[in-house]
């Protein structure tokens, strides 16, 4: 992950630790889920192998899965070690967060120890970071987000495949995904309990009277929400019971429970979805309403059940609270998309914000034939003009953005893109340093931000290069925006109890559908350096 600042690489990274995620949640038994866990390491995360070492009922940590070398597999699979040495190990690593990293130069330390291990030879780093073949790298998994809770297993990883020691994006990636697995192998267990006491609910009365203490309790006492509802009729989805991990979720009383439905408590957004899962069961993840009227992200996961008779079904619930992974899910998506010093969009969610706006053919391209007579001139047929997205891939249904006739006051509208670069900043970068230079960036990005409209985009393209984006502005509103602009850059900016000025010069350039996001930042680009030449020729004929 040596280029892991770059936006492209980020986002690579959180699709497939997305993936990954998402591999471990389908696993149907503990066995399964194991695997899925070291097969999720080398497949998503950069590594070559991958032990999942399990803490059995004694204590000690035995090799439950292994992934990438089939003899190294052979080797460790099934063999155990004490907890003892397992403690001295994570106690002995230097803190990645809530990983361990001990170095190659400490390891030999523990050549003796219980601990199954894995030996290979190799050089010399030739650098700081390189990893050496005996150096460790664990991810402990706990039984909650903190490292105090109770510890289900330690994840052991080894070369990783770009030959380095991982950043601190890589770092984050491994840690946020122990957590989910120690979240899916805890699941796992739960839905293995639960299955072996609904086989007991479909025996005789007296296994099922025998049985009945078991459910209540592994429901009742079960660390996640989870809920009975009904299911098919008038009530469909209204809820029989709710234990009080639930209730305290939601901050609703059982009682008071009992009043709603899931759909009554849904974000609006995600209704569709919620009636997806209930009707077909399976898994989503949605917002439920608290008591307080904020919303918590929630993995639920609805199950099918029918009674021993032969009866009406129900819905057995689990809902699994994943509020603070949502928040770092979007955390690592805003990272992606957003400029670390400005907190502005970046230059590939520009791009991608005005390529959401257009189409590939020009307006006058699909407005020029029929519509019959422009499908069938591409091959479409009547049943693929009754389509969903129309007789030419949608055209049809799309508003096509157009640029205003910029020679006459037409009155006509378009989306204007203000290509802005700063006058005088390089010297100010060059004079009194780069702490200074940032700060008159941010300063200058929260002046423009605070001109315009609320719907437009104001990004930073890079260096000292933004873009504005506003819709719904003809030639002389798109004038009066760039001279607003250049007006609130203008004025002095104290750093350090230092006041430096910069000015700013703006092409206006117009997006069209036909064009690309590139093809448009470049039009505005050059606008943007002829009135920068202009201004300097009168600059000098002035003086």
């Amino acid at each position: 992950m040596d280029t892991e600042s770059e936006p492209y690489v980020r986002l690579a990274t959180l699709r497939q630790l997305h993936q990954v995620v998402a591999d471990l949640n389908t696993a149907r038994s503990l066995a399964d889920t194991l695997q899925a866990v070291a097969d999720g390491v080398v497949n998503g995360l950069g590594y070559e192998l991958c032990a999942v070492n399990l803490v059995r009922p004694d204590g000690d940590l035995v090799v439950a899965a292994f992934a990438g070398s089939v003899a190294a597999e052979s080797l460790l699979a099934g063999r155990v070690g004490s907890r003892a040495s397992w403690e001295r190990r994570l106690n002995m690593g230097e803190r990645w967060g809530m990983l361990r990293f001990i170095p190659h130069t400490e390891g030999w330390v523990l050549v003796d120890d219980d601990v199954p291990q894995w030996h290979t030879d190799g050089p010399p780093p030739r650098f700081p970071d390189e990893w050496h073949p005996n150096d460790r790298l664990y991810a402990p998994m706990y039984a909650s987000a903190n490292i105090g809770g109770e510890l289900i297993g330690v994840i052991s990883v080894d070369k990783p495949t770009n030959g380095r020691h991982p950043g601190p994006w890589g770092c984050e990636a491994l840690q946020m995904y122990a957590f989910q697995a120690a979240i899916a192998i805890s699941n796992a267990r739960l839905r293995a309990n639960m299955q072996r006491a609904l086989v007991r609910l479909e025996r005789d009365q007296q296994a099922l009277r025998a049985s009945e203490e078991s459910f209540r309790q592994a429901f009742e006492y079960a660390p996640s929400g989870m809920a009975i509802a009904e299911m098919g009729g008038d009530q469909h989805g209204k809820l029989l019971r709710a234990n009080d991990a639930l209730c305290r979720l939601l901050g609703r009383p059982a009682s008071v429970m009992r009043r709603y439905s899931f759909s009554d408590l849904v974000h609006p957004e995600d209704v569709g979805l919620l009636l997806r899962t209930s009707a077909e069961g399976g898994r989503a993840e949605l917002r439920l309403a608290r008591r307080d009227g904020t919303y918590v992200w929630v993995s639920l996961r609805n199950s099918v059940v029918a009674d021993t008779a032969d009866g009406p079904r129900f819905l057995l619930t689990h809902v699994e609270d994943i509020e603070e992974r949502k928040g770092r899910e979007m955390q690592l998506a805003h990272r992606a998309s957003h400029d670390s010093l400005t907190g502005l969009p970046n230059s590939a969610e520009l791009r991608a914000r005005l390529s959401s706006r257009l189409c590939q053919r020009p307006d006058d391209a699909v407005s020029d034939a029929a519509p019959d007579e422009f499908a069938f001139s591409y091959g479409f047929g009547p049943d693929e003009m009754a389509s969903p997205m129309g007789a030419v891939g949608g055209y049809d249904l799309h508003t096509h953005t157009t640029a205003p006739d910029e020679s006459v006051d037409s009155g006509s509208k378009g989306l204007a893109v203000l290509f802005c670069d700063l006058d005088g900043f390089k010297s100010i970068n060059d004079r009194f340093g780069h702490h200074t230079g940032d700060a008159v960036l941010i300063e200058v990005a929260r002046r423009l931000a605070s001109v315009v409209r609320d719907g437009d985009t104001v990004a930073r393209l890079g260096g000292d290069e933004f873009v504005v984006l506003a819709d719904g502005l003809g030639p002389a509103d798109a004038q009066d925006l760039s001279v607003r602009l250049r007006n609130a850059i203008i004025p002095p900016i104290r750093v350090d109890g230092r006041a430096v000025r910069v000015g700013a010069s703006f092409g206006i350039g117009w997006a069209g559908c036909g064009m690309t996001a590139d093809e448009i930042l470049h039009s505005a680009d050059q606008r943007m350096y002829i009135e920068k030449r202009s201004r300097s020729r009168n600059h000098r004929r002035a003086g």
